[in-house]
């Protein structure tokens, strides 16, 4: 049980931001870096973490300009981190048999987004559950140019915080009852940001 209560508490994004701000970066660090990443809550996470900010400030403690820097900056360190593990062990992925935390699919939906749009793949991916994960990994792998890489990285990063973040404040701003349809929210979010990775990749398998 104490497993699977850690487990449930790693992937509800309102418990994260209610248990503080230095769980809710470790999180958004750890999905936009480690591999094993790809399960947690990213974009629900920051929406919700800009909608608290707005209508229970309390909980995190912390200005909104101040929340938003601080989650970027975990966001971009993620990608840094993926970036290098990439570069020294990614050959070794593919070598790599499958399991719960690790899954070859994840790394060829990923590689149909960079034969498509290239370095670009690091600034939309941010928008996109597993992508968001696998892509700096990738990158290094490849390897992407690390300047290149550094500039869709943080302008991805505070793009990403910035609208999907914004978005939650504003809404906690404007209609701060919206906080009592938060499982309505995170359901819509996941469905919505996970069809462009599906069509991808189920167009690669065609």
């Amino acid at each position: 049980m104490p497993i699977a209560d850690f487990f449930a508490t790693l992937t509800n994004p309102e418990t994260i931001v209610k248990l503080g701000l230095p769980l809710l970066l470790l999180v958004i660090f750890a999905e936009t870096g480690l591999f094993i990443g790809f399960f947690l809550p990213g974009d629900n996470l920051v929406f919700i973490a800009g909608l608290i900010c707005a209508t229970n400030p309390e909980v995190l403690n912390v200005g909104v300009f101040a929340l938003f820097f601080l989650m970027s900056a975990a966001a971009i360190l993620g990608n840094v981190f993926g970036y290098f593990f990439g570069k020294k062990v990614g050959e070794k992925l593919f070598q790599k048999s499958d399991s719960f935390f690790f899954k070859k699919s994840r790394i060829e939906a990923t590689k149909v987004f960079y034969d498509k749009h290239g370095g670009k793949t690091l600034f939309i991916g941010r928008f996109l559950p597993i992508i968001r994960t696998f892509a700096p990994i990738l990158a290094g792998m490849i390897p992407v140019d690390f300047k290149k890489f550094m500039w869709y990285n943080v302008l991805g990063a505070f793009c990403w915080i910035g609208s999907v973040g914004g978005v939650g404040y504003f809404l906690g701003i404007k209609v701060p009852q919206i906080k009592n349809y938060l499982g309505y929210i995170v359901f819509a979010i996941i469905v919505l940001t996970a069809l462009p990775v599906l069509g991808a990749y189920f167009k690669r398998k065609r």
